[in-house]
């Protein structure tokens, strides 16, 4: 493609040629673009439907993939932005040339709660044309997302010593507080390593990296150190989150995997998650959630997180949540209630991808339960008990007379049919709730 600086030819020869060859830069440059834009909207779409497919499932390969392939289209957005800059926008007056239009996604006005730095740029102090007098008609105001780049500082807390001068005692404010003990970092550098490392999932030789970079040199064994500090610092905080959670009368639980590096090798370990919001059943308390690691999924992590809790627990069918329901258990036995969401998921899967007819019906059926549901939620329980023996209780009986009449029509070994025995075969615990629980 000739350049802005090439010599332009004075025959009529060398100008098509000229032309020719610019036309067909730009044919190519389109070309790419478009290709680059239709694999952008075909990820968009795989990963959507991989996101879709996988929301609580447990697939370290489903997650793998979505990672790969979010990577995938970053590169590709980025690659179809440059080959968009790269078209050659024509610069001749009355050129009848059609550009390419790159969709771009629309552009919502940024945060209103971020700060705003007015920066006026100079007027001219007369018209430009005569020279007269101007008089202001408004303003055009172009906002800018910015960023202030991370800053490191030393705060140095200075006591002043004083003497009396009648008994001679000297008198010296006591030393600052520390979160961890003859250290010298301070309380939000410590909450940015350990966001980095388990919010973010940053190691401490990267984040050690990353700092060198800034010149601040803080080897690895510092930050686990101080990693090891804060967990012993703050555990009198987690026994109180622990208490809170625990003193519920009713928990959703449920564990996801996650992966953990082992020697040579990635392991699959679990991270069991116990959660109290009372607000949809009009409770004041705080909500909360309670997370405990594991490296499997036997029934024994359950067992021991949830000693002494009698109260209900929410959850999928689980068999390692059994021996909590058992009624010789003590000091009393757990309270069942398994969860709708789980069960509308297995016929959500077969409708949104198999398009099965009996699957798309069990969807619309829960999800009018749930309807009914969402307008109750925060309200006093009789309210909300008497809104579900008036509106509820006739959808789940007809739920439950449908899904057993559509059971004896198919074959044991179907889709849609494991997801009906799955409801059907713990019915009591779907249909039945003690009144707390309303």
């Amino acid at each position: 493609m000739p350049s802005a600086t090439d010599p332009v030819p004075d025959d009529i020869d060398g100008l098509r040629a000229a032309l020719s060859a610019e036309q067909l830069a730009r044919r190519e440059a389109e070309a790419r673009a478009s290709g680059a834009e239709a694999m952008v909207v075909h990820l968009k779409l795989m990963i959507a439907k991989l996101k879709h497919a996988q929301f609580g499932a447990a697939s370290e390969r489903g997650r793998k993939l979505v990672d790969q392939m979010e990577l995938e289209l970053e590169e590709l957005e980025a690659n179809a932005a440059e080959d968009a800059a790269a078209i050659p926008q024509p610069d001749a007056e009355g050129a009848n040339v059609r550009s390419f239009p790159r969709r771009r996604p629309s552009r919502g006005p940024l945060p209103d709660h971020l700060p705003r730095e007015r920066v006026v740029l100079p007027a001219p102090t007369a018209c430009p044309c005569c020279g007269g007098a101007l008089a202001k008609l408004g303003e055009s105001v172009t906002e800018t997302l910015e960023v202030i780049p991370r800053q490191w500082k030393v705060v140095q807390t200075v006591r002043e010593k004083f003497s009396c001068r009648a008994c001679e005692t000297i008198t010296q404010p006591p030393a600052p507080f520390h979160p961890i003990s003859r250290g010298r970092a301070g309380a939000n550098l410590l909450a940015m390593i350990l966001d980095a490392k388990f919010a973010n999932h940053l190691p401490l030789n990267r984040q050690s990296e990353t700092f060198a970079r800034e010149g601040i040199e803080l080897d690895v064994s510092t930050l686990a150190d101080w990693v090891g500090a804060c967990t012993a610092t703050l555990a009198p905080l987690v026994a109180l989150i622990r208490a809170h959670v625990m003193a519920a009368d009713r928990l959703h639980g449920d564990d996801t995997t996650v992966p953990v590096l082992a020697r040579g090798k990635t392991i699959t370990g679990r991270v069991w998650t116990y959660v109290r919001d009372d607000k949809p059943f009009g409770g004041a308390a705080a909500p909360a959630a309670l997370f405990h690691y594991a490296r499997d999924r036997t029934g024994e992590h359950p067992k021991q997180h949830l000693t002494g809790y009698g109260g209900i627990l929410q959850a999928d069918a689980y068999a390692g949540f059994n021996h909590l329901y058992d009624g010789a258990r003590k000091p009393r036995p757990v309270t069942e209630a398994l969860c709708w969401s789980h069960a509308r998921r297995n016929f959500f899967k077969l409708a949104e991808l198999a398009k099965a007819p009996l699957a798309v019906e069990a969807v619309r059926r829960i999800d009018a339960i749930f309807a009914v549901e969402r307008t109750i939620n925060g309200l006093p329980a009789d309210q909300r008990r008497a809104t579900r023996q008036e509106k509820i209780a006739g959808l789940v009986a007809d739920l439950e007379s449908w899904m057993r009449e559509a059971r004896r029509t198919m074959s044991r070994h179907a889709d849609v049919a494991k997801a009906i025995d799955y409801m059907l075969k713990r019915w009591p615990s779907f249909s039945k709730r003690p009144v707390s629980a309303v």
